[in-house]
């Protein structure tokens, strides 16, 4: 069944377009979920919140790239189901480091004016990332989009993790600097 097809389903009111939703990208938001929260039960439990949230939200929204939306919203309900346990646990792991990698170049917003900054900062990390090299892009979204751990990254593009990670580094400064100079954000 096609993305277009299943929208139809949504906008139609109609329940196959969970389980169909579930058959085409269920694996896909339970990898992105699991590297964010790293427990199964909390993963299925976002995923199922995403097809919730979906449902919810189709109508009034025609998603025009269907993963990359429920990709979003998995990764946000992720993100805000890791942020409550860690809160409840003090504890770490591979979510909090790549938070902390981020942190130094791209500011968190708390007040109104920050929300909107924050969707300039997006504008413009958006702008960095088609203006960089594919192989740098890759690695970036793949660390702090979906994820994934260097490791896995390394592995998947048989290069070693000390390349990886240089190469994060470099790509973290090349945006800092980029938010600095370009947008005028301040860091």
């Amino acid at each position: 069944m096609t993305d277009a097809e299943i929208i139809d389903l949504y906008f139609a009111r109609c329940e196959s377009a969970i389980r169909e939703t579930s058959q085409q990208y269920g694996a896909y938001c339970k990898t992105i979920s699991m590297n964010i929260v790293r427990n199964a039960e909390d993963a299925e439990e976002c995923v199922n919140d995403t097809y919730l949230s979906a449902w919810n939200s189709i109508p009034p929204q025609r998603p025009t790239v269907f993963q990359a939306f429920l990709g979003r919203i998995t990764r946000n309900l992720s993100l805000d189901r890791y942020k409550a346990r860690k809160t409840q646990k003090r504890g770490g792991g591979e979510t909090a480091i790549l938070l902390d990698e981020l942190e130094y170049c791209i500011p968190s917003g708390s007040s109104v004016e920050d929300e909107v900054e924050v969707g300039i900062i997006g504008k413009a990390i958006d702008s960095f990332l088609s203006s960089i090299g594919k192989e740098e892009r890759i690695f970036f979204v793949r660390r702090y989009w979906y994820a994934d751990s260097i490791a896995v990254i390394a592995e998947q593009f048989g290069v070693s993790e000390s390349k990886v990670k240089t190469g994060l580094f470099r790509t973290r400064n090349k945006l800092k600097k980029y938010l600095e100079e370009e947008e005028g954000v301040v860091i």
